[in-house]
């Protein structure tokens, strides 16, 4: 089942685009998924450029603010979790060594949201739904699939949100899968010096059906791609692409139909 109609407590739920050039990454995600696009003003001549596919909600696109740009934040995906009470939760936050960067505040009526960084500098949004519950549609070719931390201190990482989110995490040699009410719900890289000097970060995937096709689109289109693709047994090939505006993404050709599915 690919349409969404609630997301639990603790469960991702949408991503966005910040860009320094949203035209470009607009047009470039338009063309690489299919995506349609309902673009909203949100004031002070600014849009959020709700993208749409099979009829539903399924990520967002928006300028970077004069702030952002005057403070060089280059183009980036944030990524959202569910959560059932936004104001509830941040004292947990604070108590667990994270930051809010912004929030609590009221999205029209939208939702509630806050911005968090983790200890270890992770932006991560919390999203309270109203009227908007987020993706309408996910793990289709087309949709967000898998969401996933790149940190430094994994275990540092999974106290803070097993303490905030009541998540549970499943290690592997190489890699922790995050589990939310015994459901998979995205994953955790520790990074090594191989890594230089990326980032902290939440990134998410898209199910883009063909990698190889999907590799080939993003360069065709402007975007590039940086690693991949790579085998995960089990779960399929990804590769790690920006687009025209140089925000990260990955790609991924799952094996199963439902990569969330047990």
């Amino acid at each position: 089942m690919y349409t969404v109609s609630k997301y639990p407590h603790g469960t991702f739920s949408w991503a966005d685009n910040s860009s320094t050039d949203s035209a470009a990454a607009g047009q470039f995600y338009m063309d690489l998924f299919g995506w349609g696009k309902i673009d909203i003003p949100i004031g002070e001549g600014m849009t959020y450029t709700m993208f749409q596919h099979q009829g539903q909600h399924v990520a967002a696109l928006s300028h970077a603010t004069p702030a952002a740009l005057a403070q060089n934040i280059p183009s980036h995906w944030s990524c959202y979790v569910a959560v059932d009470d936004v104001d509830a939760l941040l004292p947990q936050v604070t108590a667990n060594g994270g930051q809010i960067v912004y929030g609590p505040m009221d999205v029209f009526d939208s939702g509630r949201m806050a911005f968090l960084l983790d200890p270890e500098g992770a932006a991560l949004g919390l999203w309270q739904a109203r009227n908007h519950i987020g993706a309408g549609i996910v793990n289709t070719v087309g949709a967000m699939c898998w969401n996933e931390l790149l940190t430094r201190d994994a275990e540092a990482a999974k106290a803070f949100y097993a303490a905030v989110f009541g998540w549970e995490f499943h290690d592997h040699e190489h890699y922790i899968d995050i589990r939310n009410q015994g459901r998979g719900n995205g994953g955790i890289m520790q990074m090594d010096d191989s890594f230089g000097d990326t980032p902290v970060c939440w990134m998410p995937y898209f199910n883009i059906g063909d990698i190889k096709a999907g590799i080939a689109r993003v360069n065709e289109l402007g975007g590039a791609v940086h690693t991949g693709p790579h085998e995960v047994p089990g779960t399929g090939y990804w590769a790690l692409a920006t687009d025209p505006a140089c925000a990260h993404f990955y790609i991924l050709q799952p094996f199963k139909i439902d990569p969330w599915e047990e």
